[in-house]
């Protein structure tokens, strides 16, 4: 039981220490030449990887989804 609650307890300082997305150009820039200076690039690799690093094409989550309008609720429907 006490293991439990000291885990869940936990939980949202763990959460807080995973990475997330860079929410700026500049951050995604130093998390991208982060990504070329520890695979050790250079030249046109270094270049073909920042560029698709940059332009979010190899995000393994696949694309941004659509909003939904079907979910709308029916005063904001318009006929």
């Amino acid at each position: 039981m006490t293991r439990t609650l000291i885990a869940i307890s936990l939980l949202p300082i763990l959460m807080l220490a995973t990475p997330a997305s860079a929410a700026t150009k500049e951050q995604k820039m130093e998390t991208c030449t982060f990504g070329a200076d520890d695979a050790k690039l250079e030249g046109a690799k270094r270049k073909t990887f920042m560029a698709k690093c940059m332009s979010n094409r190899d995000d393994k989550r696949g694309p941004a989804m659509k909003p939904n309008n079907e979910m709308a609720p029916a005063a904001d429907k318009k006929s």
